[in-house]
C-alpha cells in the first residue's frame, strides 16, 4: 500500500457508495427510489468515512484534487507530490463510477430521462448560473478546505502519544462533509471535488450507457475551478491568521 495506491482505494471507494447512493435514489425500481435528500448526503458523508478510514494511515486521505492543492498551499504537503495524488484521485472516481454503473445496469436501462442517469455520475445545477453556481462551489470547498486545515491529531502534545482513535478519525471529515451537503448543497449537488465530478463525468461519456444522452460539458468546469479557487482561498486565509 503507497500513497498513490491508497489515494486510488479510497476515491474509489468514496464514489461507488457516494455514487451508489445517488442511483439507489433516482434510478428505476431500485428499492430506495425517491428516498431523499437526507439519504444522499448522510451516505455521501459515510462514503467520505469509508474512503478516509482506508486510505488516512497511507496517503493522509486527500481523496480530493482540490485537498491536495490547498494542502500544499497552506505548506502541509509538498507539491511536488501533488500530481502523483490527483492521478490516484480520478483513477480510484472513474473506476468506482465504472462500478456503480455495472452494479445498477438493469435500473439505468429502467430509466428512460438522461438528466436521471447523468446525475448518478456528475453534479449540475438546480438553476443553471455560471456565477452563482461557481460561488457556490467555491463556498463549499472553502468551508471544507478550511476546516480540514484546523482539524487537530487525536494525541497529547506533550509526548506526542497517540491517543488511539484509529479509524474514528476520519469522522470529523464525515461530519463536515455531510453538514456542507445539507446547509450548502442544494444550488449545485456540492461537488466540492474535482476529480469526484470530472472523472465520473468521463465514464458517463464513454461508456455505452443506454439512452444517457450528453455528459453537459459546458458545465464541466464549475466544479473543476470552483473547488480549486475555494481550496486557495482557504489556506491563504489560513496562512494570514497564523
Amino acid at each position: 500500500m503507497t500513497p498513490f495506491i491508497a489515494e486510488i482505494i479510497g476515491t474509489f471507494f468514496l464514489i461507488l457508495l457516494g455514487g451508489g447512493v445517488v442511483a439507489n435514489v433516482i434510478l428505476n425500481k431500485t428499492k430506495s427510489n425517491d428516498a431523499g435528500w437526507m439519504v444522499i448526503t448522510t451516505a455521501w458523508g459515510l462514503a467520505v468515512y469509508v474512503g478516509v478510514a482506508v486510505a488516512a494511515p497511507y496517503s493522509g486521505a486527500h481523496l480530493n484534487p482540490a485537498v491536495s492543492i490547498g494542502l500544499a498551499m497552506a505548506e502541509r504537503f509538498e507539491w511536488a507530490s501533488v500530481p502523483m495524488y490527483v492521478l490516484g484521485q480520478f483513477i480510484g472516481a472513474m473506476l468506482g463510477a465504472l462500478i456503480v454503473w455495472l452494479f445498477y445496469k438493469d435500473h439505468f436501462d429502467a430509466t428512460e430521462d438522461q438528466d436521471t442517469k447523468k446525475a448518478v455520475f456528475c453534479t449540475a445545477p438546480a438553476i443553471r448560473n455560471p456565477i452563482n453556481n461557481l460561488f457556490s462551489e467555491v463556498v463549499g470547498t472553502f468551508t471544507l478546505v478550511f476546516v480540514v486545515l484546523y482539524f487537530t491529531d487525536a494525541t497529547i502534545t506533550d509526548t506526542e502519544t497517540v491517543i488511539g482513535l484509529g479509524s474514528l478519525g476520519a469522522l470529523p471529515v464525515a461530519f463536515l462533509v455531510w453538514g456542507i451537503g445539507l446547509s450548502l448543497g442544494g444550488t449545485t449537488g456540492y461537488a466540492i471535488n474535482p476529480a469526484r465530478d470530472l472523472g465520473p463525468r468521463i465514464m458517463h461519456a464513454i461508456m455505452p450507457i443506454k439512452g444517457k444522452g450528453g455528459s453537459d460539458w459546458g458545465y464541466a468546469w464549475i466544479p473543476i475551478v470552483g473547488p480549486i479557487i475555494g481550496a486557495l482561498l482557504a489556506a491563504l486565509l489560513m496562512i494570514l491568521l497564523s
